[in-house]
């Protein structure tokens, strides 16, 4: 029954500000990978409880801390992701992967980076269900179909899904609540500074460059003899054209 500011301090609590979280696993048509940033992170928490799941915990075997400059990684090859469902039936879901954490190395010690890569998962139906129905074999039917796959709901899935659209849009939505432009002001402006970005050439160092060979050039011309040599070096140089090296904007 948490709201979306209970999940957004959670997610404060216990996140970098720049953090990232990715989940990998193989689906019937193919492997799947998705990153998602922090804005959209406790959105993602939110959506294993509203596919009706009532408790989530990680069990960690034989995980291997390293530290670092400023961050420390856990890397658990035998992580278990539990998941107790009370719908669309009672089953206790155990997702097996690899789960690996960067925290920052701080008084806070927040996560930077979340990657969990699915392997395999298990679907266990309490024995006491499967003899309340066993008169029932439409009711037998059910219970052993998948509720989940591989270990997700299917609205924990549409969401990854759909944060494939979410994470780009990041930077207009950004902009829309700073300066409360609308949808296509956005657009324009965030479209025109990222063309700014590309286009501008790194004039600056050529520049440089010219001018040090020029210094270079006269202090070495000395005497009569080494006047006609540097004219007869430098005739060749003085017939290019810098505004062909150097593009002029139209």
């Amino acid at each position: 029954d948490s709201d979306n500011l209970w999940w957004d301090a959670f997610t404060t609590e216990f996140f970098e500000d720049d953090a990232t979280l990715t989940l990998s696993f193989c689906l019937e048509d193919g492997p799947k990978r998705y990153t998602i940033g922090r804005t959209l992170i406790p959105r993602y928490f939110s959506t294993v409880f509203e596919g009706g799941v009532t408790d989530l915990y990680y069990i960690l075997k034989h995980s291997k801390e390293s530290y670092h400059n400023s961050s420390i990684t856990v890397d658990c090859d035998q992580c278990t992701m539990v998941t107790q469902h009370g719908k669309p039936m009672f089953t206790k879901v155990c997702t097996e992967g690899r789960l690996i954490l960067e925290f920052t190395f701080d008084d806070l010690m927040r996560i930077k980076t979340w990657h969990f890569t699915i392997r395999q998962y298990r679907e266990l139906v309490p024995r006491s269900i499967l003899a309340m129905h066993a008169p029932d074999p439409q009711v037998l039917e059910q219970l052993s179909k998948n509720i989940t796959r591989m270990g997700l709901t299917n609205f924990t899935l549409n969401y990854l899904r759909l944060c494939v659209i979410l994470e780009p849009m990041q930077e207009l939505m950004s902009r829309h609540k700073t300066y409360n432009l609308g949808p296509r002001d956005c657009l324009k402006t965030c479209l025109f500074q990222k063309w700014q970005r590309m286009v501008a050439p790194p004039e600056p160092t050529r520049q440089i460059t010219t001018k040090r060979r020029k210094r270079k050039n006269s202090t070495s011309s000395t005497g009569n003899n080494t006047n006609s040599t540097y004219t007869k070096k430098k005739s060749p140089a003085a017939s290019l054209n810098l505004s062909s090296q150097v593009p002029v904007p139209t």
